[in-house]
């Protein structure tokens, strides 16, 4: 089992070691590499507390992950082996013991976020189509809910493939079997003959998650081929956890690729996305043009800061698994202690059990709270229909508590005019 709690110092040794094994700028004859670590005269490479700060040494030694190191291993770039050994134990980390994938049975690296992830993903099933059907750009379509991430019409556009969001019920916000069918029937009538779908791990605005198995039965049912991805670039880290019997992990046979983001609940810093394929897929996003790079280059990005990768896999070891299931049930029961005063004072809401995001009819929530809690709209160019609260590590406790005062005192001053 490679994710299990360590303490701070066997963290730290571990990092030490990972950089001890990478060729390091300050220490090594390397001449041929269009990098360097950083610029001396902001970061200080000598400063004391850097002895105990394993991610900013990292960060600072600015190793580069450029590549797919669970595709290439050793036959990729050499300079970073030591923190790409840990980015290949993280991707097998999250693939195997929290998604479920067989040993062994998955590729990865960590992106810059769920936007590329997502299209990354988009992008290995157009060439797949391409190369192995003979399709044509025009003839590929996306199937998409409505309250899918915008990411799936940027990389529709990217990709010159055709977007084809589908409707979702207004109060349940899922799929249906008749709207699929229907959609597919009118790509189809457009000339669309190949289907990439995502099933949603959580939407953004909501908190809903798609069921793969409605998606697979629709594409069988119209007898079309189709690849289904995971967008959990928000669930990622909460719904394995929160329902032990999810559909949206390696067990399910239909999904082919999932997308998670450790810079959203696993709270690592920005640009922390993970892109999951099984393998035999990474290989259609090869860029053959790579020559110069040791193991040519599958990702959309290129270049990658190896700290982020570190970071994600020191707070995973930090935790552990136990530790990391408690605090995703101290927020499921803080987003219940919201929910159930929501129900007292008879504001409509949206909450997928599994999950701690909460949308709330607009009508019926006091405009003062929605400004002083900088709560999310679904649509801030226009007239909102919701207003969405996230509960998060940092607003557990005083933050929940001050928000349900003035929910309570604003709503009774409305009822009360």
């Amino acid at each position: 089992m490679l994710w299990k709690k360590h303490t701070k110092q066997e963290i730290q040794t571990r990092v030490f070691q990972a950089l001890e094994e990478n060729r390091n700028y300050d220490s090594d004859y390397i001449l041929g590499i269009p990098g360097s670590y950083l610029d001396t005269e902001q970061f200080h490479r000598d400063a004391d507390f850097l002895a105990n700060a394993p991610y900013l040494k990292t960060f600072i030694n600015n190793p580069n992950h450029i590549g797919c190191h669970t595709l290439t291993g050793a036959d990729g770039e050499d300079l970073f082996r030591g923190t790409q050994k840990l980015e290949i134990e993280l991707i097998q980390m999250v693939s195997e013991e929290i998604l479920h994938a067989p040993k062994n049975s998955v590729d990865g690296y960590v992106a810059p976020g769920g936007t590329e992830a997502n299209i990354q993903a988009l992008w290995i099933y157009r060439n797949f189509y391409q190369k192995e059907q003979g399709a044509k750009n025009e003839e590929i379509g996306v199937i998409f809910s409505s309250d899918s991430h915008y990411s799936f019409y940027k990389g529709a556009n990217l990709l010159s493939i055709k977007p084809l969001p589908v409707k979702v019920d207004a109060d349940t916000r899922s799929l249906g079997m008749a709207g699929l069918r229907e959609k597919i029937q009118e790509a189809k009538q457009m000339g669309i003959k190949y289907f990439i779908a995502n099933a949603n791990m959580s939407t953004t605005m909501f908190g809903s998650v798609d069921d793969p198995d409605i998606l697979a039965a629709a594409f069988e049912a119209e007898k079309v081929p189709y690849k289904i991805h995971a967008d959990g670039a928000f669930g990622g880290f909460i719904y394995p956890f929160t329902n032990p019997e999810s559909k949206l992990d390696f067990r399910n046979p239909n999904i082919t690729s999932i997308t998670l983001d450790a810079h959203k609940m696993l709270m690592a810093p920005y640009g922390t996305g993970i892109f999951l394929i099984r393998k035999d897929w990474m290989h259609y996003a090869a860029t053959a043009e790579a020559q110069y790079v040791q193991g040519l280059d599958y990702t959309m990005v290129g270049s990658r800061n190896g700290a982020q990768a570190v970071s994600i896999w020191m707070i995973l070891q930090t935790h552990g698994p136990r530790g990391w299931r408690e605090n995703i049930q101290s927020l499921m029961d803080e987003t219940s202690r919201v929910t159930d005063v929501l129900e007292e004072l008879g504001i409509p809401y949206y909450r997928n059990p599994h999950m701690n995001i909460i949308s709330m009819h607009a009508s019926a929530v006091p405009p003062e709270v929605t400004q002083k809690y900088r709560l999310v709209a679904d649509d801030f160019e226009g007239v909102p229909k919701w207003w969405k609260i996230v509960v998060m590590p940092h607003t557990k406790g005083k933050v929940i508590d001050n928000f349900i005062s003035d929910l309570r005192r604003l709503k009774g001053a409305l009822n009360n005019q």
